[in-house]
């Protein structure tokens, strides 16, 4: 099973910018599309944005569209994720997962551990 290690979390004011990385153990263009679903203190872990095997299909949550972006570079076995305009409604731990291309996150087997993402208003 495919190991995910994210970094680049961190605290911040609002509007700033952040850009979360996560590294996987091997090659996952092939078997695995990517996600990033964000867990807030208190609520449920819920979608922020997927890519598919190629990368050239992405999808995002409603209320980040426009703001986030997330992108996988496969030849370095990474997937980022570009928070731009952070709002404090945007703290949370962000997970990596991969599995199919699903918003769903009783679709994904594979998690990474999380990193923490706070914004000061």
């Amino acid at each position: 099973q495919v190991q995910l290690v994210e970094s680049g979390g961190g605290l911040l004011q609002a509007g700033g910018s952040l850009r979360l990385s996560c590294a996987a153990s091997e090659r996952t263009e092939s078997m695995y599309a990517m996600a990033w679903f964000r867990q807030a203190p208190g609520k449920e872990r819920e979608f922020v944005a997927a890519t598919s095997l190629s990368g050239e299909a992405t999808t995002y949550e409603a209320s980040i569209e426009g703001r986030f972006t997330i992108s996988r570079h496969n030849a370095e076995n990474t997937v980022y994720l570009q928070m731009n305009n952070l709002k404090p409604e945007d703290t949370a731990v962000y997970y990596c997962a991969a599995g199919p291309l699903s918003p769903w996150v009783r679709h994904y087997a594979c998690w990474g551990q999380g990193t923490q993402v706070t914004v000061g208003s």
